[in-house]
């Protein structure tokens, strides 16, 4: 958001406005705020952070609309029957699988059904476009300027009428109420309510926000929309990015911006980049690779702020504090800290949790009996696995579990690691 739109929103004799939720008719009302949700009274909708959520039914800011006079109990009631703009075919369906997100795990749990069974009915939940893309290609997809469409390798509409399957895109999954009797149950999303048979949770992890960083000021590049947004925003011109962290996620995307010509200042608490999974030599060969490129590493610190500056500097619009009183400016920030599952959803259905959805080892079921569960928002005895490997086969134990076939259990296996730093890649 530019200081402009910032200036603007929040001039005192603006009228105050009303947004609502088309998932659950909550109303924002800017006058009033959501107190318990962080946001004084008189807080604009504009100045909302985008990871603030509904503090009734807990979607995003993006599932709100202007909500004005002369229209407002007829939204209400679209709201709340939640069928606003869903497709009458949603209405109707008689409980087969679904899958919550659009991934690789979640189409991989459609290709492995379909294999088995080509008459179940399938459908698949998720808050993108539901292209199938390969997420590691988006660092390096910085380095080469590609624009977004050349990494799909297929639309998302294809993929559905390839498999049969139903695909609600740009649809946001609400809450699970499970039927404690039997298997089975409903998923309320913004476009209505799923029935559902089995239920198959794929929808990831996100990536994490460490405390001092607002979520309107830094980017976090965990989906092709987001590299989409951040691709713009960089433009043509060489830029001066500032990337907090430098684990796997945050070493590839400094090595590839750095690639496509950006100025690099690389943090981490850590007193080496890859400190937690390559060990202090290989660390070292890195750093002495990343020479010739435009890479300030800067080790053992930790952020207390950042926020835009008063007055843009050549230097960038953004200034960073660490904890020991270093700043560091730039044009834009990226947060690369690690990966946290949403527990929203899982929390709703009561399934038992252990720093991720908690699942069984051998069939990935969770607590709660009809819902599985794979790939980076599980996990296992407490660890998580958020590796591509893993995902084929976690999605075939689901698809036999679903179909009734012969078992085929899933076996946990010590990951084998490519780090895609072009200047040394290496394998751990």
């Amino acid at each position: 958001m530019s200081a402009a739109a910032i200036t603007h929103s929040t001039l005192a004799d603006d009228p105050w406005l009303q947004y609502i939720c088309h998932a659950c008719g909550y109303i924002y009302d800017e006058e009033q705020g959501d107190p318990d949700g962080g946001l004084p009274p008189g807080t604009r909708f504009a100045d909302i952070p985008d990871d603030w959520a509904c503090p009734l039914c807990g979607v995003t800011k993006g599932d709100f609309e202007p909500c004005l006079a002369p229209s407002m109990e007829a939204l209400k009631a679209q709201a709340r029957s939640g069928m606003a703009g869903a497709p009458t075919a949603a209405r109707h369906t008689r409980p087969g699988v679904v899958i919550v997100g659009a991934g690789r795990a979640g189409w991989q749990v459609a290709e492995a059904l379909r294999a088995l069974d080509a008459q179940r009915t399938i459908t698949l939940v998720t808050d993108c476009s539901g292209d199938l893309y390969d997420k590691p290609q988006l660092s390096i997809a910085m380095a080469r300027h590609l624009p977004a469409e050349q990494l799909v390798r297929e639309t998302g509409p294809a993929a559905a009428a390839r498999l049969g399957v139903r695909l609600l895109a740009h649809t946001h999954a609400v809450r699970i109420d499970t039927f404690p009797s039997t298997a089975g149950g409903t998923l309320r999303t913004t476009r209505g309510p799923l029935r559902y048979q089995h239920l198959v949770l794929a929808h990831g992890a996100r990536a994490a926000l460490p405390p001092g960083l607002p979520a309107a000021l830094c980017w976090r590049i965990n989906h092709l929309q987001a590299y989409q947004r951040l691709r713009a925003a960089l433009g043509h011109t060489p830029r001066r990015v500032l990337i907090v962290g430098a684990g796997l996620i945050g070493c590839e995307l400094a090595n590839d911006l750095a690639l496509g010509g950006h100025s690099i200042t690389l943090l981490d608490t850590e007193a080496l980049p890859l400190a937690r999974c390559a060990g202090e030599a290989r660390a070292s060969e890195l750093l002495a690779a990343w020479g010739p490129l435009p890479i300030s590493f800067v080790g053992g610190v930790r952020v207390a702020s950042l926020e835009a500056t008063a007055v843009p500097s050549p230097d960038g619009a953004l200034q960073l504090s660490t904890t020991d009183g270093r700043q560091f400016t730039a044009d834009q920030v990226i947060v690369a800290a690690g990966l946290q599952t949403p527990p929203r959803l899982a929390h709703s259905a009561g399934l038992d949790w252990d720093n991720g959805i908690a699942v069984t080892p051998r069939q990935l079921q969770t607590s709660v009996p009809g819902i599985h569960a794979l790939g980076d928002c599980i996990t296992i005895g407490g660890q998580a696995s958020r590796f591509i490997e893993p995902i084929a086969r976690q999605a075939r134990t689901i698809a036999a579990a679903i179909a009734g076939v012969d078992d085929v259990p899933y076996e946990t296996r010590q990951a084998s690691i490519r780090v895609k730093t072009s200047s040394w890649p290496m394998s751990l």
